[in-house]
């Protein structure tokens, strides 16, 4: 018999569980959902007795231990004090705490982080969301049915504060447990952009392409087991018998952004100022000014990988073919390293324009910004309030809004929201076909807003191509994506 023990996200009880536990047992398992306790004084070390005690009370012998969003600590705290009776832990749309890790670290609600921080905010306890329509704060409320919604509204108890503040304590001794984690992909990251990551190099990530670890990927919001519980509950079955997909190790090979850019370009002439490189057309002088583009990388990418963006074979080539088309083309290392990092990279990004406006050898007058992925997010400031020099924004394979486990409650970062200001500058999407999901919702979403407010959009569509299509698909449908992309920049700043 396999023994599951479930345990939920923040304000809710084993109730929450109630259709994925009873396909479960329908299905010859045991099952245990959890009701944490919720009473004053309350802290995390309490919520992970109490997993404990639902462990030990177990008639199998291991157990799957399940966490879903804030659920993943109390479950990775009774691991680390039962490994020997915990047979997989799941992390279902929850993060990867280490030891010492608040939950408020992954807690998406930036008002109850700033509340539980500062000085005195953490004495009262956290109140649940009010109306359905206020879950969306704690991840996407996508697929949930309505009368779902309400009843999760009703049945929400207030949180302990000491449960989100106080630190996760581990030891190591279930570090090397089967693990599974189960993306949804209308809250955050699905197991492409993971793979991604791992490519990367990030030494954090890298244990999550062990082959202990597998993944799979559901196409709902941060409630599947109110939104899609047959397919949650298929999946911790598929997750107990050492089922599902398994990320490939950076060092196999060249990584994606590192194979060769998909055109055969010649070398240009390129110069490095600081944290950006200028690719210079034939003949470009003081006397001869040339428009300029400056392109934005995306993200995040973390501190210390190498090379960096603006010598991975996307970027170069890109500069090169629009130096060949006659425009100073700029890359630029900006510091999105992590997602509290926007700002900043915003910062980076003005400060190349600057450099490249100030250049002699461009015509200050004709500056086109081409945004990558995640990067795109930068495009907002732009748009909100375009210059009169800004002739083009381009985004290529966009992410055009944050995801909403990223937590990010402020404005300043949503093109779509920006779009309404941006008149008639020209704007150039491309478009890949075989799009990672939650990123491709977010295009769509710009997409209608943009038409809605009149802006002035031309897409660019590469068949059969997928995120990061310059270095994946070499294939004529791709290149000819890249040489449409390229001269309808060029082509807006010369008009």
């Amino acid at each position: 018999m396999t023994a599951y023990v479930l345990v939920g996200e923040a304000f809710t009880g084993g109730w929450l569980w109630d259709e994925v536990a009873g396909r479960l047992r329908g299905a010859g398992a045991e099952v245990h959902a959890a009701t944490l306790p919720a009473g004053p004084g309350t802290d995390l070390e309490d919520h992970v007795r109490h997993v404990v005690r639902l462990v030990d009370g177990a008639a199998a012998g291991r157990v799957v231990l399940v966490g879903h969003g804030y659920g993943i600590h109390p479950v990775l705290g009774a691991a680390d004090r039962r490994p020997e009776r915990t047979a997989r832990v799941v992390h279902v749309d929850a993060g990867m705490p280490q030891d010492g890790d608040p939950a408020l670290k992954l807690v998406p609600d930036a008002a109850v982080r700033e509340r539980l921080l500062a000085p005195g905010g953490g004495a009262d306890p956290v109140a649940p969301p009010a109306a359905p329509g206020d879950w969306a704060r704690w991840g996407s409320t996508e697929g949930v049915p309505a009368d779902a919604l309400e009843r999760l509204t009703r049945l929400a108890v207030p949180q302990p504060p000491a449960t989100l503040t106080a630190p996760l304590r581990l030891t190591g001794a279930a570090a090397k447990a089967p693990t599974t984690g189960v993306l949804c992909t209308a809250n955050g990251a699905g197991i492409a952009t993971v793979q991604g990551l791992v490519h990367l190099g990030d030494p954090r990530l890298q244990a999550l392409a062990a082959p202990r670890v597998t993944f799979f990927e559901l196409p709902t919001g941060h409630w599947p087991m109110l939104s899609a519980p047959a397919d949650l509950a298929d999946a911790l079955r598929a997750a107990a018998a050492g089922g599902g997909h398994r990320l490939t190790p950076a060092g196999d090979g060249p990584p994606p952004h590192l194979r060769p850019f998909l055109l055969d370009v010649p070398e240009r002439p390129r110069e490095r100022h600081g944290s950006t490189d200028l690719y210079l057309p034939d003949g470009a002088a003081p006397e001869r000014p040339a428009p300029a583009v400056v392109l934005v990388h995306g993200g995040p990418v973390p501190a210390g990988v190498a090379p960096t963006p603006r010598d991975w074979p996307a970027f170069t080539g890109y500069a090169r073919y629009l130096a060949g088309l006659g425009a100073v083309a700029a890359t630029v290392d900006h510091r999105l390293h992590d997602l509290g990092d926007y700002p900043r990279a915003a910062d980076d990004v003005a400060a190349a324009v600057r450099l490249v406006r100030d250049d002699p050898r461009v015509d200050a007058d004709r500056i086109a910004l081409w945004f990558f992925s995640a990067g795109s997010l930068l495009a907002a400031d732009w748009l909100a309030a375009p210059p009169p020099w800004l002739r083009c924004v381009a985004a290529t394979y966009p992410l055009l809004a944050p995801l909403p486990a990223w937590g990010m409650d402020e404005t300043r970062f949503r093109p779509a929201a920006a779009v309404g200001a941006a008149g008639r500058l020209p704007l150039v999407i491309t478009r890949v076909e075989r799009e990672r999901p939650e990123i491709a919702a977010t295009v769509a979403g710009f997409l209608a807003r943009a038409a809605d407010r009149g802006a002035a959009v031309e897409v660019v569509d590469v068949p059969g191509g997928q995120h990061g299509f310059e270095t994946v698909d070499h294939t004529e449908e791709a290149r000819k994506a890249v040489a449409d992309a390229a001269r309808r920049v060029v082509g807006h700043l010369r008009s």
